[in-house]
């Protein structure tokens, strides 16, 4: 069975490749909505970014380089959600998601 941002599927709609990248990974993680509150950078792989930041929330993003999946809970676990690079100016569409692991999308994983 699969699992989908929003719960349970039993069937992929729809396919996309996430293209190889093999450079350096960069996001800004904030606290609040529209990059406000708190920001870290990141460049590597987290497993619980509450801990690691001494963040309350993650409410907006900016993928700068790479490709990441998110989760819901720490140690990569729960739904997860891909983000490319660009602007994630608000969590609030995607279900009210709160994004607790982070790790990069790398060939490691192929």
């Amino acid at each position: 069975m699969l699992t989908t941002m929003f719960g349970m599927n039993e069937c992929i709609r729809s396919c996309r490749m996430i293209p190889m990248h093999r450079r350096s990974y960069r996001m800004r993680i904030y606290e609040r909505e529209n990059f406000m509150g708190q920001m870290h950078e990141m460049m590597d792989d987290s497993e619980n970014v509450m801990d690691r930041y001494r963040m309350s929330h993650c409410q907006s993003c900016h993928v700068m380089d790479g490709h990441w999946l998110m989760y819901e809970q720490p140690n990569y676990r729960g739904k997860m959600s891909y983000f490319r690079p660009g602007e994630y100016r608000s969590f609030s569409n995607m279900g009210g998601m709160r994004f607790m692991s982070m790790r990069r999308i790398n060939d490691s994983y192929f």
